[in-house]
């Protein structure tokens, strides 16, 4: 018991080795519960505490929003979590934040969508294996302002695993360009559709007409005069008489991007 204590407090256990400890007798309910509970959280330096287990229960591994953080506490939660997990996954990066981290984390690599001051950044330890492929998804927006929040899904699809297809800039005021990209993903055969619209928001209506997958809109804070931070994308989308459409939140990339690669997971099982 000492022994699995000292591990757990050393980051060092992992949940198999507990519940062989409770199978052999070892521990009691309670003590494996507990030891469970304490290695699912770790506190930095009373800066942030981390969900480790996060993609366990849920599914939907712990992302970092990284604009709210200064540098050196966005350093030591990112050490912290590749150090235990081998990857983390940042959203909303500002371009001296990424500058910062890039001078100051060693062995790991970045993968980075470049966007000014809304960079989606993955970072992994440098022996870390790829995971098993968990489905495909596929990511369309409206205009190219709607592309800093696709990298988002596209970042949260790689950090759980799910492959993905991209298609910008095929909004609803040119719909010949939407012919081609709907082609290809039914191909494909994607389990989940992400689509990004500013302005109106009329996009997710007209793919969640279109085809027989589940669609995921975001509205985008994009747009000119009354409704250009996305209040009227929002409205038209949470308004669509198109059936199979589910709505996010203005500009949320990264929640969506979780639904629909959730969608893939449980497909793929």
């Amino acid at each position: 018991m000492i022994i699995i204590l000292n591990l757990c407090d050393e980051m060092m256990i992992d949940r198999k080795a507990i519940l062989e400890e409770l199978q052999a007798g070892k521990l009691t309910i309670k003590e494996a519960e507990d030891l469970l509970k304490r290695m699912a959280l770790e506190q930095i330096d009373r800066l942030a505490v981390i969900d480790y287990e996060r993609a366990e229960r849920t599914g939907i591994p712990e992302v970092i929003i990284a604009s709210t953080k200064e540098n050196a506490q966005l350093q030591k939660i990112i050490e912290a979590m590749v150090e235990r997990k081998g990857i983390a996954l940042l959203t909303r990066t500002l371009d001296s934040q990424l500058e910062y981290l890039m001078d100051n984390l060693e062995q790991v690599e970045f993968e980075i969508w470049k966007s000014k001051d809304h960079n989606t950044v993955l970072i992994t330890s440098t022996n870390r294996e790829a995971p098993d492929n968990n489905g495909v998804i596929a990511i369309l927006t409206a205009g190219t302002s709607d592309i800093a929040y696709a990298n988002e899904v596209e970042g949260v699809a790689k950090f759980m695993g799910v492959e993905y297809l991209s298609f910008y800039d095929i909004g609803v005021a040119g719909m010949h360009r939407l012919i081609e990209p709907l082609k290809e993903l039914r191909e494909k055969n994607v389990d989940a559709i992400v689509v990004l619209a500013g302005m109106e928001g009329a996009l997710p209506t007209l793919v969640a007409s279109l085809v027989d997958i589940p669609v995921i809109g975001v509205p985008i804070p994009t747009g000119y005069g009354y409704g250009g931070n996305g209040e009227t994308a929002l409205a038209s989308m949470l308004q669509s008489c198109a059936p199979g459409l589910s709505v996010m939140n203005i500009g949320n990339g990264f929640g969506a991007g979780a639904f629909a690669c959730l969608i893939a997971q449980r497909r793929k099982k």
